[in-house]
Parts: structure tokens; sequence; C-alpha cells
């Protein structure tokens, strides 16, 4: 089957906006993935360089154009304060599969927004892609982040929460 460009989604949700990422959104992402208590369960180091940030954008819409998924930046509706970001990556069109990924900033944690974030996501790519598996992994030792996909599975729509080290 041949690739498609798959339009990276605006969604709403009660409190949160995902979006696209804009070249306007570099310093926050750098400051998000230089975050060395944010990034201790990620199998990659701390960013050093802010041009890691400009890759990632140029990443985003890379996937979007090959049609391999969807990476959204996350707002928060009230304020348009960012939150961090939540993907759908490794999307293969004839397994109707992908997986889900998310990065919150620090200061978001404990508020629900990756649940929501996810949820929103996952309803969208169920929805739109006609997804029956989505697929996911965290660090075993990231209680947080096991219970974000615990949350996210109980849409039933099949989402596999698979704990990796």
């Amino acid at each position: 089957m041949a690739r498609m460009t798959l339009a990276t989604p605006r969604l709403r949700t009660a409190r949160l906006r995902l979006r696209p990422f804009t070249d306007a959104d570099a310093d926050l992402l750098f400051a998000l993935h230089s975050n060395t208590l944010v990034m201790r369960y990620w199998d990659s180091p701390p960013w050093t360089e802010r041009a890691r940030a400009e890759r990632f954008i140029t990443r985003c819409r890379k996937m979007a154009n090959e049609g391999t998924g969807a990476r959204v930046a996350i707002d928060r509706a009230s304020d348009g304060t960012f939150v961090g970001w939540c993907s759908l990556s490794k999307w293969v069109p004839d397994h109707r599969s992908a997986s889900l990924g998310y990065c919150l900033d620090e200061a978001m944690w404990g508020h629900g927004y990756a649940t929501e974030a996810a949820h929103a996501l996952l309803r969208w790519a169920f929805d739109t892609l006609g997804l029956n598996r989505v697929q996911a992994e965290t660090d075993t030792r990231n209680v947080a982040s096991a219970r974000v996909l615990k949350r996210s599975d109980s849409c039933g729509k099949g989402l596999c929460g698979n704990n990796a080290s």
C-alpha cells in the first residue's frame, strides 16, 4: 500500500488544544527535553543543544508528509500554556496499528493532561485511521506513565500498554 500524507490533527478537549508544531515551539521543546527530571525514564539523554528541537519539529512534519504518524503539541486551553506533546507513530495501514507516545512538562504532571491528550488522539486515530491496535511502552519504574496507559486503555479501543525497561 502506498503511503499518503497524513494531516496532523487539530483537536480540542475540555481543557486542552492539540495542534501541529510550529517553528515558534522550538524553545519550549528544548526546555522540555533538556529537563533531566522529565527525561530520566527515556532511552536517550536530555538535549544539550537547541538545534535538537528544530530537528524534532522537522521530523514531526516529515512524519505527516510520509504518512507514518502524527505528533501534536499540547496547550492548555484556558491560557495557551505549553503542556507537552503526544504522538501516534509507526502507523502501519496494512496492519491498522500505531504506537502511542507522550512527553509532558514537569509542572503539568499529576493533572490528568496526559490521559486527556492520549484519549483525544486515540479517538481521532480509531475514527480517522481505522486503527485496531495501538501499543505503547514505558519504563517499568515510571508508575505515573503506566497509569496513563491503563486509563487510556479504558476507552475500550485496544491500547496495548506494554512495559519495557
